[in-house]
């Protein structure tokens, strides 16, 4: 069809990486080659991003990472994430070693210091959502508020070839709340996950009533003498907490990265994509590259 937009698969490295180490390290199959460099992780990441590729089919892809743990939201509060322990050493080499492989592969790698992976795919999307059909791919539920109608939001589930597709649709049906409204539900109910508390005492459900009535946090401290005593009180005990887990909550979509739609096309060439993965000594993935129809010049 002449004029078809192309479709631009964003990947969330980190929660691909983090996902295929995991699975395998809980029972010690680390697949620790010659060198004596586990490429577990690895490995798996590159089978979740080209089962995406084969279900999806893409027309262009780019892969965002975390750059460090030191953030503009550690910035703002020292405790954020807080709850997470180091990397497994098992895990440690394999952060560099992914993005060389993604590499080999002519996808572009972006992060930033001092941003995390989802603020660089908000930021990529937002560019490129006029020019290109947008699809991300994460296990992160955080993701889900840049939903929209040129957004969609491809959520990992367990296995391989496992997805839950969300549209704002989709999400709508599900909430009852708009993609956007997620970054309020998050500032009033915390996330523990990334360890920020929120309002104390104010869940999901509670949450969510609150922002069908009255839209947003500021609608809701708007109209705090309409709420319930006990809801009234927990606001106003944790009135800086609330506009402070927004912030948290908020992706970034102004982030000083960029990618050219054109520098993204996949294009694998075949010798030097399987050349980093014998260095690597990764078997049994060739089948997956989507290098069949490319004409190596």
């Amino acid at each position: 069809m002449m004029n078809q937009k192309p479709s631009f698969m964003l990947v969330d490295g980190m929660a691909l990486l983090f996902r295929a180490f995991y699975a395998t390290a809980v029972t010690g199959q680390f697949m620790i080659n010659s060198k004596g460099v586990p490429t577990n992780g690895i490995h798996g990441f590159i089978k979740h991003m080209f089962t995406a590729v084969a279900t999806f089919k893409p027309t262009h892809l780019a892969v965002c990472w975390d750059m460090g743990s030191k953030t503009f939201r550690t910035e703002l509060f020292p405790e954020y994430k807080g709850n997470r322990g180091e990397a497994p050493v098992e895990l440690i080499p394999q952060f560099d070693l992914v993005k060389e492989v993604v590499e080999s592969f002519d996808i572009p790698n972006i992060g930033l210091a001092g941003f995390e992976a989802d603020d660089c795919i908000g930021t990529i999307a937002n560019q490129v959502k006029d020019a290109a059909h947008v699809s991300i791919l994460t296990g992160d539920q955080d993701i889900l508020q840049l939903l929209d109608e040129q957004i969609s939001v491809v959520l990992l589930k367990k296995g391989y070839g496992n997805y839950l597709v969300h549209t704002p649709e989709t999400f709508f049906e599900e909430k009852g709340i708009s993609p956007r409204q997620m970054i309020d539900l998050k500032a009033l109910m915390g996330d523990p996950s990334d360890n920020y508390p929120g309002v104390k005492g104010i869940g999901e459900k509670t949450a969510l009533k609150l922002l069908k009535e009255f839209q947003h946090v500021d609608g809701i401290v708007a109209n705090l003498e309409q709420l319930s005593k006990s809801h009234r009180t927990k606001i106003e005990q944790d009135l800086e907490m609330l506009h402070l887990s927004r912030k948290l909550a908020e992706i970034k979509c102004d982030v000083p990265v960029s990618c050219i739609i054109e520098d993204a096309g996949l294009k694998i060439e075949r010798e030097k994509a399987l050349t980093k993965l014998m260095e690597l000594e990764i078997r049994g993935l060739q089948r997956l590259l989507p290098i069949d129809e490319v004409i190596i010049s």
